[in-house]
């Protein structure tokens, strides 16, 4: 794993891993850092992903994008409004491609610790019960699956010092 400030590493963070159950599976798949881009307007994210994307050029390659868009009274593309208790830990957006026919439901949860996320996953695709999955599995299936560290507000605010490259000097990220 890359290191680009000095300073411990936070606890908990660690790949994720496959969620194979009776019936469905939570896909794990390989990324170093994700971006998590929202607005009111689809425009203000497609600018600052322009922005990301040249920060990063050389240094990272975008492996997946999803555009998602809020949907009738934000309801998913099967008309069922999911999650609207935990809205502070977890959110769905409807996303897709009319053309290739791709479509389908992205599911972000955040959370202090990976434990409470991944639990609900585990809720979601192995059942408690086991057996008792989510029924939104039964007409959708999950083709990625990741789990990412979020640095808090002060940390960013306030950065440890920033490691420099081996070959530049300058500050520079790395994956693994």
């Amino acid at each position: 794993m890359g290191r680009l400030y000095d300073g411990p590493r936070p606890a908990g963070p660690h790949p994720f891993q496959e969620l194979r159950g009776e019936r469905h599976t939570a896909v794990a798949t390989p990324g170093d850092l994700l971006f998590h881009l929202r607005a009111e307007h689809m425009d203000l994210c497609f600018e600052l992903a322009q922005h990301i994307a040249h920060r990063l050029e050389g240094h990272a390659d975008v492996v997946d994008e999803v555009h998602g868009f809020r949907y009738f009274d934000k309801r998913d593309l099967l008309g069922f409004v999911d999650g609207t208790e935990l809205r502070i830990v977890r959110e769905n957006m409807p996303f897709g491609t009319v053309g290739a026919g791709e479509f389908g439901t992205s599911f972000i949860g955040y959370a202090a610790h990976p434990d409470v996320t991944e639990r609900m996953l585990r809720n979601m695709f192995l059942g408690d019960p086991p057996g008792a999955h989510d029924r939104i599995l039964d007409f959708s299936t999950a083709v990625t699956g990741g789990l990412f560290h979020v640095p808090t507000e002060d940390f960013m605010e306030d950065p440890p010092h920033v490691r420099p490259t081996e070959n530049t000097g300058s500050a520079g990220a790395t994956g693994g």
